[in-house]
């Protein structure tokens, strides 16, 4: 960065004819620091992920079936909202377990690390049930858990994937007490340095209900999605889920498990009301090789909902 900086002076003095004048010096001290960083997550482990065919990873296996595309959909809106107001950290949750916010999480991030250029981070928030390194098929690593005991190195907590060019940090080990591990101030120190090497930071966080850790990352991300499955997701749940994240961060709802997958109309259903809504997110994945993947492509606002 600071050797860009440096070709740029040199251009416009020669544009102009003024001498070169030299950087002040905490501005040079924090371009080199700046570029010092990046050069650290591009010297992280790289590893190899082994995914079976029959993953729901459809953004890795199956990148040209329709449950990849819709993710590729839930990719560019936001894009679009990014055009709007900062995203960059987005926290990916669900008011219960087993809603596949994980999966979720995933896919997104694999989708938004298909861009050339673009440094993606997927962070395995969930201390407690962490499932996405056995996910990509690797052993358990040391990652969030270990970097807020200690002291925090890129080349040591976070891996480069090199198929799908994806840098992950998982969650390590389970700590005893992961919530007061979170509230000791290290997170907030350490989600300022990821935020600084990266384009997009993809976090997969606990459960809203009952655990108070969703509410730590909240305050910590731009923006966040909730996962709600169809058929098990019941309507009181989802409605104490967006009371306790509030409405401010919350950019949509992706409905997991869908029943409306009718590949028929899929082409239809890209209509001009779809453009027209602009208020939040939804995607709709479905992986014909495992269990339904899937959610509405309409973009649905934050649910508004009525005991």
């Amino acid at each position: 960065m600071s050797r860009l900086f440096e070709a740029l002076q040199r251009s416009e003095s020669e544009r102009s004819g003024t001498p070169l004048t030299q950087s002040p010096p905490v501005a040079t001290q924090l371009l080199q620091a700046a570029e010092a960083q990046g050069d650290d997550f591009g010297q992280c482990q790289r590893l190899q992920v082994s995914v079976s065919a029959e993953s729901r990873l459809v953004s890795l296996t199956a990148k040209e079936s329709l449950g990849a595309e819709k993710f590729r959909f839930l990719g560019v809106r936001l894009r679009q909202l990014r055009q709007n107001r900062p995203i960059k950290k987005v926290l990916v949750t669900s008011s219960i377990a087993e809603e596949g916010k994980s999966l979720t999480a995933a896919n997104l991030a694999l989708t938004l690390a298909r861009r050339q250029q673009q440094r993606v981070l997927l962070l395995e928030g969930d201390l407690r049930r962490p499932v996405l390194a056995g996910q990509f098929g690797l052993s358990k690593l040391v990652g969030v858990s270990e970097a807020l005991q200690g002291e925090f190195s890129p080349t040591r907590h976070i891996y480069y994937l090199e198929d799908p060019k994806l840098w992950f940090m998982p969650a390590g080990h389970p700590p005893e007490n992961p919530l007061e591990l979170m509230q000791s101030g290290r997170l907030t120190e350490l989600m300022g340095r990821l935020a600084a090497g990266f384009d997009w930071i993809v976090i997969d966080s606990p459960p809203v209900l009952p655990l108070a850790d969703t509410t730590v990352w909240a305050r910590l991300a731009d923006g966040v999605l909730l996962v709600a499955r169809e058929g098990k997701t019941e309507r009181q749940e989802l409605k104490r889920g967006v009371e306790a994240l509030g409405q401010t961060n919350l950019l949509g709802v992706v409905l997991n498990s869908c029943s409306d997958t009718d590949h028929s109309n899929y082409y239809q259903r890209y209509g001009p009301h779809v453009a027209g809504d602009a208020h939040g997110l939804g995607a709709n994945g479905n992986n014909s090789n495992a269990s339904s993947l899937s959610a509405e492509d309409r973009m649905t606002p934050p649910p508004k909902i009525q005991a």
